[in-house]
């Protein structure tokens, strides 16, 4: 498993959108936005396209784009422009050994969790659960979360989770101590949806992170307790626990880190409670956004509150 090349100078992004639109002014101010950064930008044609009122166009289309984004020489880097929905009805149309062939930075969350973690299983490329350009860009590129993503992209041998001033880090179990495996999973709902698939998202000896946005507490438990019974949690070697965002809780005491934990503690594992958890992690749909790089080995620490991963490139 490789970090994709660094970035170079006046880099060539290819700006894709492989779950929802946005429309055409948005577009504009998106490009603006990489322009002032310095990137030179290829953008996809289906980014303002809209299909059923949800996606950016035909799957087909969506797919054979970042296929040509991955196999062109000038295109450095990939950035998702949003998530939203659809995703993974491209996902049989992504040619795996051009993404193989091709490594390169590829940049995303929330809808494309699958592909995130598709990418590092399939072709042992790093992937970053990452800010988008329009979600996290244009109008809240904090400091936070620029200084982070700048660090994942350059970064020479460790990458550091940096905890964000008034986000300290939260360990659901004392006394767990390490853990160490590469780092699998993203949104909620996009892993459980996985299962049964061909692209269902790995977790045996791995470190789980979750993370997840809108909804009622009552259908995160339901989409918790998948993993539970699918053994998702089996064989976890720690989980991470980012932003659950405007999340709909009944009760103050009983939030989604407690659903997780109650999934975690009744799998039937004899060793639940000595499973490493870090809450709080700020990676998800909140502000600041920062980055993770999906398939890294990554090494969480509960007794000195740290997360790092080793960078190989």
């Amino acid at each position: 498993m490789k970090f994709p090349s660094k970035l170079p100078k006046n880099a060539c992004i290819g700006l894709v959108a492989c779950s929802s639109f946005v429309s055409e002014e948005r577009l504009k101010e998106c490009m603006d936005f990489l322009r002032k950064e310095g990137f030179r930008i290829k953008a996809a044609d289906n980014i303002t396209s809209d299909k059923a009122g949800y996606m950016a166009g035909e799957e087909d289309i969506r797919a054979d784009w970042l296929n040509r984004m991955f196999s062109d020489p000038e295109v450095d880097g990939i950035f998702c422009v949003r998530g939203g929905d659809g995703s993974n009805r491209m996902i049989q149309g992504i040619n795996l050994d051009i993404v193989r062939q091709n490594p390169k930075p590829f940049v995303g969350y929330s809808d494309t969790t699958t592909m995130l973690n598709l990418f590092a299983d399939k072709c042992g490329l790093v992937t970053f659960h990452g800010p988008m350009v329009s979600s996290n860009m244009v109008d809240h590129y904090d400091g936070e979360t620029r200084a982070a993503f700048e660090d994942l992209l350059t970064a020479d041998t460790e990458y550091d989770y940096t905890e964000p001033a008034g986000h300290p880090m939260y360990v659901e179990q004392e006394g767990c101590g390490k853990a160490k495996a590469p780092l699998a999973g993203g949104n909620l709902e996009l892993v459980a949806t996985s299962i049964g698939t061909p692209y269902e998202v790995q977790t045996d000896d791995k470190i789980l992170f979750l993370e997840e946005v809108h909804g009622h507490i009552g259908n995160f438990d339901r989409t918790a307790f998948q993993l539970r019974d699918a053994g998702k949690l089996d064989r976890v070697k720690g989980i991470l626990l980012g932003q659950f965002t405007d999340m709909d809780i009944d009760r103050p005491d009983y939030g989604p880190e407690r659903v997780i934990m109650d999934a975690l503690r009744s799998c039937g594992r004899p060793d639940a409670e000595q499973v490493p958890v870090i809450s709080r992690v700020q990676s998800g749909h909140g502000f600041p956004m920062i980055a993770l790089p999906i398939g890294a080995v990554c090494e969480m620490d509960t007794r000195n509150r740290r997360i790092s991963f080793e960078v190989k490139r």
